[in-house]
């Protein structure tokens, strides 16, 4: 495939520099790749830091370092698989924060030494493998069976505006921005600078168009470092870059499936995980039509979504069995695709296989973790605001002057937004069931003994545990809200955008997966 063949994915959209389906040169592409991995390396390292600092793994700072590695690993390769096999979208997969919650739980149980096999960080981690390989393989069903793909008759603008505005709005109060110590010179200067090159400079010099978020953050990176060389910032500063960490690890890092033992399976922990997957596929149907409408693409067909959920179901068996926290599609770079107009998916693909390769390198990992909070948080800014703006965007297909549609969109937000917030008040399942008074009320309904009052028990927690998981994530709940609202508030098809968003719909044929594009035409050819 071609720069000069035609974009089967869809038209292009004006502010787009490279189509999904074009070739920038290698050199380019790699450095452009680079770029849109940059900007999730942020959330990519902060997952694995969360869930080894929970398990006690950050007193091995090598075994620390290779489980990073292994995270850019698993995101190189699933990314590979699902720009290729899966939905085909310039979509990079890394590690999910909307399966972090259950994982946090899982890692909190076993580390109190709630189920047999030790309490260590080597038993939370084979527990939460064999939770996430499991629960994932019901997303390869829900997926390559059309259970997902049958959900987009349900789905119309006023559900997929507030869902993608959220998937923005989540990280409003992430810490790297509203930490109280903040260094908010150094985010302003990161910021500052991805407007100045992408707002401003855009039009002066094609780099400035192309490369604002690694210029920024670069550039941002080498006056944090230089003050903290010169001892301008100190090591307790936010901004402060440990250059020294950089040396204290291996070259090589030695990364492969299986490598921290024997995943375990625990079916309780099977049914939380399976409530963070739930999120995860709401949160990638939402980037699935997110990147199709800021590359001016049809919206995505049943077909495509189908593929896409199924293909990531795979990758989270992958990531189970290499030992991570999963693997989900990314809103960080589809903001920087609204930003530099870089949707190739050849261009991802050439990222993938940079982050593939210097995963396995210790100074990769060490380097990145050098990038202080407050230029992540820069960069978060900037992103995630560009994906609200995507998202309110999709209400131009719909009647706005519909007193309906502007409560179902209205609701949808406030409770994303609220109902996460007051979730934030527990720091884990266990804290939630104790909250609601889960034991207590188990108790006094069916006793303290007899088989029967165990698997009661055991399903009050799947459901509480259910509850705080996707109550957590706030593109759950507002889609879910939009979802039931959408669907039950009487309205017609051209007041809920569906008649304008049908004709701009891809037809199920223009999507060629794998099977079609590769296995069929060869046994079309040999025939």
């Amino acid at each position: 495939m071609t720069g000069d063949e035609p974009v089967a994915d869809g038209p292009v959209g004006d502010d787009i520099e490279y189509g999904i389906d074009e070739q920038p040169p290698l050199g380019e592409s790699i450095v452009l790749g680079i770029q849109h991995y940059l900007t999730m390396v942020g959330a990519n390292i902060a997952v694995p830091l969360i869930l080894a600092s929970a398990m006690g793994m950050t007193d091995y700072p090598g075994v620390t370092a290779r489980f990073i590695g292994t995270f850019f690993v698993v995101s190189g390769i699933a990314t590979l698989a699902q720009t290729t096999f899966g939905n085909r979208y310039p979509i990079v997969q890394g590690a999910p924060f909307s399966m972090l919650a259950p994982a946090l739980a899982i890692v909190g149980v076993v580390t109190a030494g709630g189920v047999s096999g030790g309490s260590g960080w080597e038993a939370a981690l084979l527990q939460l493998q064999g939770a996430i390989i499991v629960a994932a393989v019901v997303e390869v069903a829900m997926g390559y069976f059309g259970l997902v793909g049958k959900l987009r008759r349900f789905l119309s603008p006023v559900v997929i505006a507030p869902t993608i505005a959220l998937i923005g709005l989540s990280l409003f109060s992430a810490p790297q921005i509203t930490t109280p110590d903040q260094s908010w010179w150094l985010l302003g200067l990161t910021l500052g600078l991805i407007l100045l090159f992408s707002q401003y400079l855009d039009v002066k010099h094609r780099a400035f168009r192309l490369y604002p978020v690694i210029l920024a953050l670069v550039i941002a990176w080498v006056v944090a470092a230089a003050l903290s060389v010169a001892g301008v910032i100190g090591g307790s500063h936010p901004g402060f870059v440990d250059l020294e960490q950089v040396a204290d690890t291996r070259l090589l890092l030695p990364i492969y499936p299986f490598q921290w033992g024997v995943p375990q399976v625990t079916t309780a922990f099977v049914v939380g995980m399976f409530a963070g997957v739930l999120a995860s596929i709401v949160e990638s149907i939402g980037d699935y039509y997110a990147v199709a409408n800021i590359t001016g693409s049809g919206a995505p067909s049943g077909k495509r979504i189908n593929h896409g959920i199924g293909m990531e179901g795979l990758m989270n068996v992958f990531a189970g069995v290499m030992g991570t926290g999963g693997s989900t599609s990314y809103s960080e770079n589809i903001g920087a695709i609204g930003l530099t107009g870089v949707a190739s998916r050849y261009v991802v693909q050439i990222g993938a296989v940079v982050m593939l390769f210097v995963g396995f390198i210790g100074y990769f990992g060490q380097l990145i973790a050098t990038i202080p909070d407050p230029i992540v948080g820069g960069l978060f800014i900037a992103m995630f605001g560009q994906i609200v703006a995507v998202g309110v965007s999709n209400l131009r297909h719909v009647d706005l002057d519909s007193s309906r549609n502007t409560f179902v969109i209205g609701f949808a937000l406030f409770v994303g937004l609220a109902i996460p917030a007051y979730m934030g008040n527990f720091e884990s399942t266990l804290a939630f069931r104790e909250a609601v008074g889960l034991e207590a009320t188990v108790d006094s309904l069916v006793g303290t003994s007899g088989s029967g009052a165990i698997w009661i028990e055991a399903a009050a927690q799947a459901v509480v545990d259910t509850v705080f998981i996707i109550g957590s994530t706030g593109m759950a709940v507002g889609g879910l809200a939009a979802l039931v609202l959408d669907n039950t508030i009487p309205g017609s098809r051209e007041e809920r955008g569906l008649a304008e968003w049908d004709r701009i719909t891809e037809d199920e044929t223009d999507f060629d997966s794998f099977w079609d594009r590769w296995v069929r035409t060869e046994a079309g050819t040999e025939d």
